[in-house]
């Protein structure tokens, strides 16, 4: 089984990462992928594309474990087609953050206990055992098929992995003491430092254009605020007691010794909020990801432990509702107001969808590799078929559209991410099924039902 041409016409715009034999297992993969109603294992994968006896089933798992293709070199092909298709010429809209997959195995490459956010409550923090992976968005708003939406299409990631994933599998050898926790291991990344990388090879891409990042409060601090590239704005939070301070006066002449590098401090987040000679100005959402009416306060200052000498657009928010605590954040891109500051921030709530979208309906958490290369590619892979989808989508699929009857459900207008892999896989069997069946023929409609069926299936 096949896909649709126009899907298979894009992919073609890889065939440079690849060597020829490698790019024809790529493309079976993503239709194998693509088309699974089950567990997106290689063995699986090599069934939904119909190649079983097509050569040796152990080139498909080679080609994760051992092929010499470059993912980062995949991942900037990518990130230039996306923005080719979607947003030439627009600002480059991006949220970094980090999800868990869940998986068992001691021997699991990179494997660790990592917090789950989603078995945790606000008292108590509980961990699984898995992969986290960091991923670096590319945020597409409101596009014309979906003009009150955001997707969050994922370009470049990386494994992170703990002390514990580090240290995994090593037994100590007999005369040695075991190092201790304070001491620094040179071979351990923290996720901002792994989220750093992505953006510096990101605004290597495209070193001609400015490049916004929004990112939660685990990627605003001075581990990556303290080190942008020069064409890099990021917007993210403060910290409800962090330190702000006033931009240094300019050095008096008769003072000795260097200049002084912050001003005085200023009010913490509870004394600005409370202070009436500072007054609330009430700015009303009704985005994607924010739906409120907030009271805010803005200024600019120095983040002095974050960010050093940078001064930022701080944005201190009060929910008038009281459905929200207050919070502040900052922005380095110093002539954007307060809206423009938290829309584009709320944006960054797509990211979450994608992550689920990616687990449910793609397999992020299925494959079930062990190797070091092998689990670097093989669960990225469900990303970038996401990513690939929507820009099919975009480019083509939005004119195919077709939402089944649901008298329950008569309003809906603008496509989910099912909606968008279900629309591929029907046109896919439909240009398969027409070619075999006269136009004059009592199966079609039979053939009709059982294909809306299979592409709903999964």
């Amino acid at each position: 089984m096949e896909l649709t041409d126009s899907f298979l016409t894009l992919l073609q715009n890889f065939d440079a990462v690849f060597t020829t034999p490698t790019f024809n297992t790529f493309v079976v993969i993503v239709v194998g992928w693509i088309l699974s109603q089950r567990h997106r294992y290689v063995t699986e994968v090599i069934f939904s594309s119909g190649r079983v006896g097509d050569g040796h089933w152990s080139r498909f798992h080679r080609f994760f474990s051992h092929a010499a293709w470059d993912i980062d070199t995949y991942c900037m092909y990518l990130t230039k087609l996306v923005v080719t298709i979607l947003t030439p010429g627009a600002a480059l809209f991006w949220a970094v953050d980090d999800t868990l997959c869940r998986h068992r195995g001691l021997t699991l490459y990179g494997a660790g206990m990592h917090y789950d956010p989603l078995i945790s409550s606000r008292s108590k923090s509980l961990v699984s055992w898995g992969h986290d992976w960091v991923v670096l968005t590319l945020i597409v708003a409101f596009p014309a098929w979906a003009p009150s939406k955001v997707f969050a299409l994922p370009i470049a990631m990386r494994l992170y992995r703990n002390r514990q994933g580090l240290t995994k599998g090593k037994k100590s050898q007999k005369g040695k003491q075991r190092s201790s926790k304070s001491k620094h291991d040179p071979n351990h990344r923290t996720r901002p430092e792994l989220a750093l990388d992505l953006i510096n090879r990101v605004a290597q891409w495209f070193p001609n254009d400015e490049i916004i990042v929004s990112g939660d409060s685990a990627y605003g601090g001075q581990s990556i605020l303290a080190h942008l590239p020069t064409n890099v704005q990021l917007i993210s939070h403060v910290h409800p007691k962090g330190a702000l301070y006033e931009p240094a006066p300019p050095k008096n002449g008769k003072r000795k010794g260097p200049a002084r590098k912050k001003g005085n401090r200023l009010p913490g987040m509870k004394q600005w909020a409370q202070d009436p000679n500072q007054p609330w100005t009430e700015l009303e959402f009704d985005q994607f990801g924010l739906h409120a009416t907030l009271a805010i306060k803005t200024t600019q200052a120095l983040y002095y432990k974050a960010g050093k000498d940078r001064l930022l657009t701080i944005v201190l928010t009060h929910d008038v509702e009281g459905k929200r605590p207050d919070q502040m954040f900052y922005c380095t891109k110093l002539d954007w107001t307060a809206r423009d500051i938290l829309s584009a921030y709320a944006c960054r709530w797509a990211i979450e969808c994608t992550f689920e979208n990616c687990k449910q309906f793609l397999g992020l958490e299925d494959p079930a590799n062990r190797l070091p290369m092998a689990v670097a590619r093989t669960a990225p892979m469900a990303l970038f078929i996401y990513t690939l989808v929507v820009v099919w989508f975009h480019q083509t699929g939005h004119r195919l559209l077709r939402f089944p009857f649901r008298p329950w459900y008569t309003k809906k207008e603008e496509p989910s991410f099912a909606d968008m892999l279900t629309t591929l896989r029907r046109v896919s069997y439909e240009e398969k099924t027409e070619q075999l069946l006269p136009k004059q023929c009592p199966l079609k409609t039979w053939i009709t039902q059982l294909t809306e069926f299979l592409s709903r299936a999964g």
